[in-house]
């Protein structure tokens, strides 16, 4: 029986960064020899960050990716770091992890399973490895090295890896966040490694990219499969850990030898076990950290919302406020010949109760202008949706133009629901730069506001805001519900026939109203193209509007 101490780092980089990534993986390295680790696992493609998507075209990328983990491997002395990088060898492109020690990089493990499904492209990009080699001997502990998807299947690395000795697992991840993956998560590799006896480390980035959010829970289990380390969801954590690992016969694979000279140890503390949280919980922090990271990474100090009174906007606002602070947060009042005196004031309550700025700029000079301005061609036409859009489109022009002067990012207040259906106005409230609800239902939004409500003694979004029935207020006495059927209808259809990819066919067999599928998959279908045209925003369920689902727009299939 050996002993080798772990240090994992659980890192948030920034995509494309190479200096600030080397620096914070060099800092966690450095942090990891003072608490005398044996090895240090950095996370799937650390050095330039995940996914990277067609920067990988690049070739100076490459370059300046390969010189990043050699400046990484010549901070290196008995240490062992285990980094992710992209590798090229001759026209092939490799996800790769680099081992390196004394100065060098003493090997390179090839990623052999590459993903191809929801939001991977990994095939578009990246060669298969052949080998499931080579193991490494580091602290007298023979370690198989795997990457993400090589963990989860049976036809990825690990039998041919325990077959030539490894009695320790290392996996370096950048596994996105949806909910209930991570318990589905842990407990697949679990399954995996139980029957094997094998200790594993599980190491996850956390952070927002873009539409992808990366919860981290890097986790290491003994060779009972019993969890001994968990790092928290949605936070930097570096963790060391002490693990026991059994010796096991050499094989025929490629082997490489890191170890240094043992030396004793200083005692660490008992490695720590962070607390599981509730799906609400966890959704709420998977948007803060995706709204932090958006807003900060792309460089911006202040947000702007629109505030209606309304349960979108304040939830939207609810959760700025807990990303970037109150004092980072505007709020702009926009109402019109129709907004009620309850919703503006249920906009400044909202205000008031997170401590954020609140302009009010009424429209209806603006509105008034252009029904002047285009009468002479609606001549002959009654008021329709027409008008009604006018006053959305005048608040997306007042929004963007303080982003312009200003230089705030513009946090759209869509959610999946409506976005789904198209109940939203091209150029009006699609205008933005972040949809931070983009994939919450509106079920969900009305969870997502109780559940905020209770973290404190002062619920911050007022009651009428949420208990009033829902309206977008551009017509007299207008509410959700003359255009669309109740959400507690809604929603569970639009999940079958949006994430779940049922036919409308199939949803009548399941006993839906043949009227209301056919009405609704319409809908859907024909918002394709305001969909193609609305900012991101973060993913938190198994099938996102973005990346995640990818329709064509001119399509006759019903």
């Amino acid at each position: 029986m050996a002993s080798i101490r772990v240090a994992i780092a659980q890192l948030n980089f920034r995509l494309g960064d190479f200096e600030f990534n080397v620096a914070a993986i060099v800092d966690a390295y450095e942090e990891s020899v003072r608490q005398d680790a044996d090895v240090a696992v950095f996370s799937e493609l650390a050095v330039c960050g995940y996914p990277p998507e067609d920067l990988l075209l690049k070739q100076r990328f490459i370059e300046e990716a390969h010189a990043a983990v050699e400046h990484i491997a010549a901070q290196c002395s008995d240490t062992v770091a285990i980094v992710g990088f992209p590798e090229r060898e001759g026209q092939q492109l490799y996800n790769s992890a680099a081992v390196c020690h004394q100065g060098e990089i003493a090997g390179i493990y090839r990623k052999q399973l590459l993903p191809n499904y929801s939001v991977f492209d990994e095939k578009r990009y990246f060669t298969p490895g052949t080998s499931a080699g080579p193991i490494f001997q580091i602290a007298d502990v023979t370690v198989g090295i795997s990457i993400c998807e090589d963990l989860w299947f049976d036809n990825g690395p690990l039998d041919t890896q325990i077959a030539s000795g490894a009695g320790l697992v290392i996996s370096l991840n950048a596994s996105p966040y949806q909910q209930g993956k991570d318990a589905s998560r842990s407990s697949a590799i679990l399954e995996r490694l139980v029957d094997h006896g094998l200790p594993a480390v599980y190491v996850n980035q956390v952070g927002g990219q873009d539409e992808l959010i990366f919860d981290g829970s890097s986790f290491v289990t003994d060779s009972a499969g019993d969890l001994i380390a968990r790092l928290p969801q949605f936070e930097e954590a570096l963790e060391i850990v002490d693990l026991d690992v059994e010796a096991r016969p050499i094989g025929e694979l490629p082997f490489i030898t890191t170890s240094g000279p043992q030396k004793k140890k200083r005692p660490i503390p008992e490695p720590a076990v962070a607390p599981g949280q509730d799906e609400t919980s966890e959704v709420w922090n998977a948007l803060v950290l995706a709204t932090r990271d958006y807003v900060e990474k792309n460089g911006f100090d202040q947000v702007v919302i629109g505030l209606s009174g309304g349960v979108d906007s304040s939830l939207v606002a609810a959760i700025a406020v807990d990303a970037l602070g109150a004092e980072r947060v505007q709020g702009v009042s926009m109402p019109s010949r129709y907004s009620s005196q309850g919703s503006e004031d249920d906009a400044a309550a909202l205000a008031a109760n997170l401590g954020i700025a609140l302009h009010r700029i009424p429209i209806e000079a603006a509105h008034t202008a252009l029904t002047d301005m285009l009468e002479p061609l609606f001549r002959g036409h009654d008021p329709d949706l027409t008008e009604e859009n006018l006053q959305s489109r005048i608040r997306g022009i007042l929004l963007m133009a303080l982003s312009n002067k200003k230089g705030w990012l513009v946090l759209t207040t869509g959610n999946k629901s409506e976005t789904s259906v198209g109940y939203s106005t091209l150029y009006g409230d699609t205008a933005g730069g972040f949809a931070v609800i983009k994939d919450c239902s509106k079920l969900l939004v009305y969870e997502l506001c109780r559940w905020r409500n209770s973290q404190t003694s002062l619920a911050c979004i007022p009651e009428a805001s949420i208990t009033k029935p829902p309206s977008a207020e551009l017509r007299p006495d207008q509410t959700d519900d003359q255009s669309l059927p109740p959400y507690e209808q809604l929603d569970p259809l639009l999940e079958a026939y949006v994430e779940l990819d049922r036919t409308a066919a199939e949803l009548v067999a399941e006993g839906h109203d043949p009227q209301l599928v056919d009405r609704i998959t319409r809908l859907v279908d024909l918002a394709e193209y305001k969909r193609r045209q609305s900012p991101p925003g973060p993913r938190i369920s198994g099938k996102a509007f973005g990346k995640d689902r990818r329709l064509p727009i001119t399509n006759r299939y019903r």
